[in-house]
């Protein structure tokens, strides 16, 4: 069975939805890997990598299409309105699709996507149970993006944060306000100051 892993088409998309290091761990399953060229550019990864690590490089999508078995991608069907048909035209019946797919928002694009015979699966609906933690894919980038959102609002700030050892000033008194995803992050990496402040009368809501 081949897994095949095209090059997202979105713009702006830079992830990837297979990297080389994971590339093994298929393996070792019996599965073969085939990518499309500078599928993983954008986020840092040569083909040279995935060859390293045992996959195969197809240059042709329509290729890569035709031979795998499994298509893992970042962002298909209604996640990717604008190019998933110009896919959806190269896929089989029997077909397993696998990604973000955003059937709830865009749900005539899987009905095209069912009339062709192939299967898919959301990983934004994989269900939010211990089982299948290791599978969440959602809160796993939801958590890299809230993280991601401390480092800039850090670095936005006129001042360094407070509670640290050393001589700086604490923030001024203001309103604090946070998207739900800073205030995750900010619990996460423990920064009680910013997602409460403890400088009174600090005002702080999220949305």
């Amino acid at each position: 069975m081949i897994v095949g892993v095209p090059k997202e088409t979105l713009a702006g998309e830079t992830r990837v939805a297979l990297v080389p290091a994971d590339v093994p761990t298929l393996k070792k399953a019996g599965l073969e890997v085939q990518v499309e060229t500078g599928c993983g550019f954008a986020a840092g990864y040569t083909d040279a990598a995935y060859v390293e690590k045992g996959a195969t490089v197809v240059e042709s999508r329509s290729a890569l299409f035709a031979n795998a078995d499994i298509i893992a991608a970042v962002r298909g069907a209604g996640a990717n309105p604008q190019h998933a048909t110009d896919d959806f035209k190269s896929m089989r019946s029997g077909q397993t699709l696998i990604g973000f797919l955003e059937p709830l928002w865009e749900p005539q694009m899987l009905a095209e996507l069912a009339q062709y015979g192939v299967q898919a699966f959301a990983m934004e609906l994989m269900p939010r149970i211990s089982r299948a933690q290791s599978m969440d894919a959602l809160s796993a980038m939801a958590n890299i993006a809230g993280y991601k959102a401390v480092l800039v609002a850090a670095s936005a700030m006129p001042r360094m944060f407070p509670m640290l050892m050393t001589a700086p000033e604490r923030l001024p008194r203001r309103v604090c306000l946070s998207s739900g995803q800073v205030w995750r992050a900010c619990r996460l990496l423990q920064l009680p100051s910013v997602w409460e402040p403890r400088s009174k009368p600090t005002t702080c809501a999220r949305w």
